[in-house]
């Protein structure tokens, strides 16, 4: 195995720009310039010129939970939490003002009453429990948003595929034997799962079948669960971080049909809980309390620039900002609820 151990001395210093606090911080996500604070039943909502709370997105059901992942498409946010459930948020623009409203949760109850009647409609959950195929039946963990699709992961070991616009449920597919953490999508809708089972599975699109995928290859060199995902802009190469302390590093071949193996890095001490893919860097959170900043490329390796460290509990989200092409705003969540924003130079 190929190995590259963060032993360098950090080439870049960055430096905290400011401190928020919100209760159980989830995850990270941002977008037009907003910062989005997912927590139990609620998403803080930050101006990142100022960083002044500015709405909070309120699910309105105690029951919904921890919110577990946000993604946005066009005018849209869709969030994922624990209830089982994805709700769809409208986002509206007045007076450079952003104003939020819930717009449908999914499975819609249309969807829903649409195929309510014909038993085959239904899969078998648990012993003497059914439920219908288009519903998520434990925890959503993961969302990504691309070309039009919104795919769904959960702990249910299933990921879903749903229409953007119209929110109908697309397919369904059993994906591991345990729960799924992580997602990622690349080109052509190839879609990458990770799983507290310890394997990625890589699925592809079958000719022919609209939204349909199949399993094309196991990656299983994680030696524990996976918690994370990330690709490059151009879907071409693939991290992933795990328990076992190691971040991953894939690539695709020339014909973009081979995925294989390229380097494991190693520095935290920690589980690696969230990976954040931008430019020519790979940011990483640890159970360690650290985040860290890697630099570099599949053909002369990554290399530790930076280590972060300051919170007080593990990291266990991640964003990046651009704010200009010689710097970067990232942002760092852990489980006490600590949002970090710090300026990265380039």
């Amino acid at each position: 195995m190929v190995s590259q151990t963060c032993t360098m001395p950090c080439q870049t210093t960055p430096f905290q720009l400011a401190t928020l606090t919100t209760p159980n911080t989830s995850c990270l996500a941002a977008h037009n310039g907003l910062l989005y604070s997912g927590s139990t039943n609620q998403i803080a909502v930050f101006d990142l010129t100022n960083f002044t709370q500015i709405d909070t997105l309120r699910t309105n059901d105690a029951a919904s939970g921890s919110v577990k992942s946000i993604a946005f498409g066009r005018w849209k946010i869709f969030t994922a939490h624990q209830d089982c459930k994805i709700r769809v948020w409208k986002i509206t623009c007045s007076k450079r003002r952003h104003r939020h409203r819930l717009l449908a949760t999914l499975p819609t109850v249309k969807d829903k009453l649409y195929r309510f009647i014909s038993p085959s409609n239904y899969v078998h959950v648990r012993r003497h429990h059914k439920r219908l195929w288009i519903e998520h039946w434990d925890a959503v963990s993961g969302l990504v948003v691309n070309e039009g699709f919104v795919y769904s992961v959960s702990w249910d070991r299933s990921f879903k595929v749903w229409s953007a616009s119209d929110h109908k449920c697309l397919s369904s597919v059993k994906a591991h034997d345990d729960a799924v953490n992580a997602v990622g999508v690349g080109q052509n809708g190839v879609v990458y799962t990770g799983s507290a089972d310890g394997i990625i599975g890589v699925w592809e699109i079958r000719e022919g079948e609209k939204k349909k995928h199949r399993l094309v290859k196991t990656l299983d060199k994680h030696k524990s669960s996976i918690n994370a995902i990330a690709l490059n802009k151009g879907g071409t190469v693939m991290f992933s971080g795990s328990s076992d302390r190691l971040i991953m590093v894939w690539k695709k071949d020339e014909a973009g049909k081979q995925i294989g193996f390229v380097e494991a890095l190693w520095g935290h001490e920690g589980a690696v809980l969230c990976l954040y893919s931008v430019r020519d860097l790979l940011v990483s959170g640890s159970e360690d309390r650290t985040v860290r900043i890697w630099r570099g490329d599949v053909t002369n390796g990554y290399q530790c620039t930076a280590v972060m460290e300051g919170h007080r509990s593990p990291v266990k989200s991640l964003v990046v900002v651009g704010a200009g092409e010689r710097c970067l705003m990232i942002c760092s969540a852990s489980l006490d609820g600590e949002i970090r924003v710090w300026r990265l130079w380039l």
